[in-house]
């Protein structure tokens, strides 16, 4: 037996739930399961998505309506979880979704989008180097970690159809990709390009183009561990065949009996 962890940006639940996401979430059973931009209330969703059978869920909405959000849904029960880091700008958004376990603590994180504007794309780095910087604290403190969800930028020429066609636009920005290098030197591992090195795999299209039919992708969803972590990963990949929204979900899989 293994742990099965799921992580998704459904880009709209209402959306995603007309596209066939209760029969996909039953027939994939994800022991966790990580959702990123739900951009609805839980008040807007329907009972069987927001409590469905089995499953302890935790939902983070951000405060602006149809924005952002996350959650969570677990068939373990966390030993706590925390959806604040302490950082208005950041809480407010309703990025952030952390669950501690006995093996690990989990962040489920929809991270900022940069394309909109200079500022954005400020606000973006600033969440970064903070969360770094958090994470490193829980280092320091014995935690390990799993840091699951979309991270919005592309790390490697091999993570994008076109990246030299795009190395001028948030998202495959020098600086953005030199934060992931700095990350990963502090001893976090990107699971999916640690099994695959040259493997090339998306997990974002445009919906403009053709994108997806063409496979014109970006790699923007990880799943990342602390290196105290990697003897327990089984396995990291993406469903790219799963449709439903602008993103494939990716799956971990970690030698733990549930």
């Amino acid at each position: 037996m293994s742990m099965k962890i799921v992580s998704w940006n459904v880009n709209g639940m209402r959306a995603v739930l007309k596209k066939g996401f209760m029969k996909w979430f039953r027939e994939e059973a994800p022991d966790i399961l990580l959702i990123q931009e739900t951009k609805s209330k839980v008040s807007q969703l329907p009972e069987e998505v927001v409590s469905p059978e089995g499953y302890y869920t935790y939902w983070n909405d951000a405060e602006r309506p149809g924005y952002s959000g996350v959650a969570t849904f677990t068939r373990i029960k966390p030993l706590e979880v925390q959806m604040k880091v302490g950082v208005e700008e950041f809480d407010k958004e309703g990025r952030i979704i952390i669950t501690r376990y006995p093996w690990f603590s989990l962040f489920n994180i929809y991270f900022p989008n940069g394309k909109q504007s200079e500022e954005r794309l400020k606000y973006k780095l600033r969440f970064y180097d903070f969360m770094l910087d958090y994470w490193l604290d829980l280092r320091k403190k014995g935690e390990k970690l799993i840091i699951g969800g979309d991270l919005n930028t592309a790390h490697k020429p091999i993570d994008l159809k076109n990246p030299k066609a795009n190395e001028k636009y948030s998202g495959f920005l020098p600086i953005e990709r030199e934060w992931i290098d700095k990350f990963l030197s502090h001893g976090f591992i990107d699971t999916f390009r640690y099994l695959y090195p040259d493997k090339v795999q998306y997990t974002w299209w445009t919906y403009r183009f053709n994108a997806r039919a063409k496979n014109i992708g970006w790699r923007i969803d990880y799943f990342f561990v602390s290196e105290d972590l990697i003897d327990l990963v089984e396995d990291s990949y993406a469903l790219d065949q799963v449709m439903g929204s602008d993103h494939c979900p990716i799956v971990l899989k970690l030698k733990i009996e549930p």
